[in-house]
């Protein structure tokens, strides 16, 4: 009897669920109390909960952030704000490049096309959306099912509340939670500093640690005209985080893969991860020859080079860990384990049992789609914007006389206000660049698909590539935003009687993509859904409910430990100081990346130069995390997260806190540089409350 239970202590311990470690991205209506109270004596309490949970932001291009003052104050980093930032700059004033600080609240800029979400109220429709699929229903009739519940839920939310409405897919299928934003889409850039301050050691020092780096940007929120009036915002701690301190991040992870099971996970290894790795090494060329014919082609292209290059920079950390066999080893033993669990429970087997042999037909279904669906139905063999506008104006067309409960997710009568606003963008689109773009991916089209394939004889229509993507974007009217407004109120019949060619090549792909679209759902994703959704469930019946859910671009709460870790027998500190950064510049000989701008020399003087500037901590972060703030205790902000050292890009599908860091910009470090760099004074009185 005793042996049983060390056993079953030591299964517990091979599945996905924490240890007593710093694991985990929580929902913050199942926090980890019990870990917190365990660990570190630290009670978290719903108004502790609501009041982290209100302050964080989500920005709809990608990213977190937090209202750090009551009149609607945002800051996330830099880099989450160069969208912003590059949609507002122009050949003569490079918001990017110079950094930008409004001259008062008149002189604040707004955003094209920014959107922000603040969570307001979690309910849970796991029932609801489980009661729609019924026994017996095949796996089209029950994806139909599923899109249609979760379509009405969204609409009646939105007509009951007027805030956005989202249903979550949550443990990959094991619950689904309604999750309503206020959302914010009159946003105003406040303060930004030089990108050579942002993004200091480039490329090179990307998901490295110890690190340089003033990644941040500050905007406001703004309601009818105004500045908007925040009830919740994160006070601003000026000492900031210390070694040893317990500090939380509240923020907005976007995928990672920890349910999946070892056979999902050799498909990621040897299917989508190579492909997605291979497609961004070409784009990365393709912007780096692009932007260096020109200092206006190296602007035009900057934004999209910076995404390109950190995708790749991760996704080559994930294979290496893919590529790991003892990551694997670790995931079979955790895998083998809880399937003895089920099979050894009668009841358990009967429900759960058979739920891996379909996740790996539907993994079998979908290799067999796999590349098809890649370029046409996810549309990478057409990588310019103004073919994702043409996409949606012909399927917008076909989708919104349907009703709500048909149509696809993306068309819902919920998300359109929000689609609208992204489709009539006046965010700049630049011919040439995209003209580029599109060569190079109808390029890929043909080397993938074959020269002789039919369709891609219709797509080329006798060109070559390159003459084929002149044609389209020097001959399509899409980049005029009232062409596109004219296209979406005329629906079909305007769709039907306009010759453009933009157009006419997603009218011509839409029946073959739609096609590539129902398999996945149907006979890939569907069963995906019920296959973990019965892992899921398996899991709540050995652990109960004391366990995270992967990643879905929600809010969810980390939590750690600020500290450093040993490396090559080393010992990598918890903290950079502000003078450091001075000191890695002059060891590169102030070349770029590592020139620091004129600002920071000018003023090098006035600094402190012990301030903190970068630390690490051990809470559990991943991409879409950028941006979001790092609180203490109180509920203070003491950082911000911008990044993660190369040992977590593992934390898709495993959590380590031997040598893996979230990195942060220090809180300190950030008022010594808006004080003493920028005179920045009145965002710093807003910021620590400082009387005017």
């Amino acid at each position: 009897m005793i042996f049983r239970k060390r056993s079953l202590a030591v299964v517990l311990c091979l599945f996905p669920a924490p240890c007593l470690a710093d694991e985990g991205m929580w929902l913050f209506t199942n926090p980890p109390t019990g870990v917190l109270q365990s660990k570190y004596q630290f009670d978290v309490t719903p108004q502790w909960l609501e009041h982290v949970q209100k302050s964080s932001v989500r920005f709809n291009s990608g990213g977190s952030g937090s209202f750090v003052s009551a009149d609607g104050l945002v800051m996330t980093n830099h880099h989450v704000a160069s969208d912003c930032l590059a949609k507002l700059s122009t050949q003569r004033d490079d918001l990017v490049t110079a950094g930008f600080a409004a001259k008062g609240r008149a002189g604040e800029r707004q955003c094209v096309d920014l959107e922000l979400n603040v969570l307001m109220s979690i309910e849970d429709v796991t029932a609801r959306v489980g009661a729609a699929v019924r026994p017996g229903m095949d796996a089209a009739a029950a994806q139909k099912a599923r899109r249609a519940v979760i379509n009405t839920v969204e609409k009646e939310s939105l007509d009951q509340t007027g805030l956005r409405s989202d249903v979550v897919t949550l443990y990959n299928g094991g619950q689904y939670h309604l999750y309503r934003y206020k959302k914010y889409t009159d946003v105003r850039l406040v303060f930004a500093p030089e990108k050579a301050a942002a993004f200091f050691g480039g490329d090179p020092d990307n998901f490295e640690y110890p690190r340089y780096d003033l990644d941040i940007t500050f905007l406001r929120a703004w309601e009818n005209g105004q500045p908007a009036k925040v009830q919740h915002f994160l006070k601003w701690s000026a000492a900031g985080a210390r070694e040893g301190d317990l500090v939380f991040v509240s923020g907005h992870p976007g995928r990672t893969s920890r349910l999946e099971t070892v056979r999902h996970m050799e498909f990621v290894r040897d299917r989508t991860n190579p492909t997605s790795l291979n497609l961004l090494r070409r784009q990365e060329v393709l912007l780096k020859t692009f932007g260096e014919r020109s200092a206006e082609n190296a602007r035009r292209a900057e934004d999209d080079l910076f995404g390109v290059q950190n995708s790749r920079k991760a996704r080559i950390g994930l294979m290496e860990g893919l590529q790991d066999p003892a990551l694997f080893a670790r995931k079979r033993a955790a895998e083998s384990a809880l399937r003895q669990a089920v099979l050894s429970n009668p009841e358990w087997k009967r429900e759960y049992g058979d739920a891996w042999e379909q996740v790996s037909a539907a993994i079998a279904t979908w290799d067999g789609i796999f590349l098809p669906h890649y370029l046409l139905e996810r549309g990478w063999a057409f990588h310019t914007e103004l073919f994702s506008i043409a996409r949606d104006l012909v399927r917008l067309a076909a989708e919104r006389p349907k009703p709500n409960a048909e149509r696809l997710r993306e068309y819902s009568e919920a998300g359109l206000e929000s689609l609208q606003q992204e489709l009539f963008s006046e965010a700049p689109i630049y011919e040439d660049l995209d003209t580029e773009k599109l060569t190079d991916s109808l390029g890929m089209l043909e080397e993938m698909l074959g020269a002789d394939d039919g369709l891609v004889r219709q797509v080329l229509a006798g060109r070559s590539p390159l003459r084929r993507a002149q044609e389209l974007i020097q001959g399509t009217q899409l980049k005029d935003v009232a062409v596109r407004k004219k296209l979406f109120e005329g629906g079909q019949a305007a769709i039907d009687a306009t010759g453009d060619p933009m157009i006419q090549l997603a009218r011509l792909l839409d029946p073959t993509a739609r096609k590539l679209r129902a398999t996945y759902d149907e006979k890939v994703d569907e069963p995906l859904k019920q296959a973990y959704g019965k892992i899921s469930r398996a899991r709540f019946a050995i652990h109960g409910t004391d366990v995270y859910p992967d990643a879905t671009f929600t809010l969810r709460l980390a939590f750690g430990v600020v500290k450093g870790y040993r490396e090559n027998g080393r010992t990598v500190p918890w903290a950079t100081e502000i003078g450091g950064a001075f000191a890695r510049a002059s060891d590169h000989g102030y070349r770029d990346p590592f020139n620091l701008p004129q600002s920071w020399l000018d003023r090098r003087s006035r600094l402190e130069a012990q301030t903190p500037l970068n630390f690490v901590s051990t809470a559990d972060i991943i991409g879409g995390n950028s941006g979001s703030p790092v609180v203490n205790r109180a509920g203070e902000l003491v950082g911000i997260i911008f990044d993660g050292n190369l040992q977590s890009l593992i934390f898709d599908y495993e959590y380590s806190e031997e040598q893996a860091r979230a990195v942060a910009v220090h809180s300190a470090g950030i008022l010594e540089a808006l004080r003493k760099i920028y005179d920045a004074t009145p965002v710093v009185r807003e910021l620590t409350g400082a009387r005017q």
